[in-house]
């Protein structure tokens, strides 16, 4: 039996895919025409009253100095290292928190599903005060126990060995970096294809016998036994620099400053509040016979939560942990409330020093703007990933 023929595009004014396209292309055009208006109008005024424009100033000296960053910067490079600086610290902050926070939401949503009653009510009462307490009003509530409660740089907590906690913030034993490293990394990666290979076997093995192989121990097992392979392939380098307590300070090692924590704590706590209500949810939109018959294979609750509900869940967890996701970066900018130089803190000194306002806003506006449609992107692909495909 011969298919149809496709339907010819009729190109008259009858057609209301055509007619759809041109109100289409006059919107476009209305608002190109409108915009180009505005700037040229605002870019009037501002000649006018001797205001300058443009983004040269990007190429000037900042004459500022970063006071913690990922890389050197001195106060004789330009502004847009400066920016880069900004940018690099609200991903290094926004990355570490998506993922605690993730963590973090999972196990406090599956935890109000439990039936341990202590366990079902701290997890409802975390929940309820990190959700319905400001983030700002959060923010400053620990960054005064980062900096008022702790004990003093001279006398700081020692967690663990080598590790130093205190109004200083945080220091902690760092590997001096040397060529064998790379053997490291290369390991650390096989590591992961490893563990991937490992898990696709459990799930064949599990949907052609019904019997199901641990996952996480044996996967965690390869990467950190490819890693270990490849440390010593590249000669076992094991230089660390220990911080250490002088009279007036911690020397050495790596160091996370109070700022940095308070704003890392703050947006997981917070966010994960939300992301665990959404974890909740979306646990309960599977229908109770899946438990049922996941009760009836003998399978424990792990094993129903991991192979039943939670891959069954995902299609109503994605979209709203998305939209958490997306406000954590947001809330990000309010690192300028404790003082922590991202993004938004050196727009603010950037335009303070050059008066380019609409230039500055304009900047921060894309990057957020890029940042946010590139983690949609990213879970979209995911979505499509773990989606139940219908047979």
């Amino acid at each position: 039996m011969s298919t149809p023929p496709p339907p010819k595009r009729q190109w008259s004014w009858r057609s209301q895919a055509f007619r759809g396209l041109v109100y289409q292309i006059l919107a476009i055009v209305g608002l190109a025409l409108a915009v180009g208006y505005l700037m040229s109008n605002t870019f009037a005024n501002m000649r006018a009253r001797g205001i300058q424009s443009g983004f040269d100033f990007f190429l000037q000296p900042a004459g500022f100095g970063i006071g913690e960053s990922l890389f050197d910067f001195d106060s004789s490079q330009n502004y847009l290292v400066a920016y880069l600086v900004g940018l690099t610290n609200t991903l290094r902050v926004a990355l570490v928190g998506l993922v605690l926070a993730t963590v973090l939401g999972t196990l406090i949503g599956i935890g109000r599903l439990t039936k341990n009653t202590l366990v079902k009510s701290l997890c409802a009462s975390y929940v309820e005060i990190t959700r319905n307490v400001p983030l700002l009003l959060q923010l400053f509530m620990w960054y005064f126990a980062m900096t008022e409660l702790l004990p003093p740089i001279e006398s700081p907590l020692k967690p663990l060995a080598g590790v130093f906690f205190s109004k200083n913030g945080l220091q902690y034993p760092l590997p001096v970096w040397a060529p064998g490293h790379w053997g490291t990394l290369i390991g650390l990666c096989v590591g992961i294809g490893a563990w991937q290979f490992w898990s696709r076997h459990v799930q064949q093995h599990f949907e052609a016998t019904g019997h199901t192989k641990p996952t996480l121990l044996p996967g965690l097992g390869l990467f950190v036994l490819c890693g270990i392979a490849g440390w010593l392939v590249g000669g076992a380098p094991g230089e660390m620099d220990i911080p250490e307590v002088t009279e007036i300070n911690v020397v050495g090692g790596g160091s996370v400053t109070p700022e940095y924590l308070t704003l890392l704590v703050g947006l997981t706590v917070y966010t994960s509040g939300y992301i665990a209500e959404v974890v909740r949810a979306g646990i309960q939109s599977v229908s109770y016979g899946q438990h049922e018959a996941a009760v009836a294979l003998g399978l424990k609750r792990t094993q129903e939560l991991r192979l039943i509900q939670l891959p069954q869940a995902m299609r109503v967890i994605i979209p709203p942990l998305t939209s958490q996701y997306l406000n954590l970066i947001k809330n990000s900018s309010l690192a300028v409330a404790v003082g922590y130089p991202d993004l938004v803190s050196i727009s603010s000194t950037a335009l303070n020093q050059t008066g380019r306002a609409i230039e500055c806003i304009a900047l921060v506006m894309l990057i957020y703007l890029s940042l946010s449609l590139l983690t949609s992107a990213l879970m979209n692909i995911y979505n499509r990933r773990v989606r139940i495909k219908d047979r």
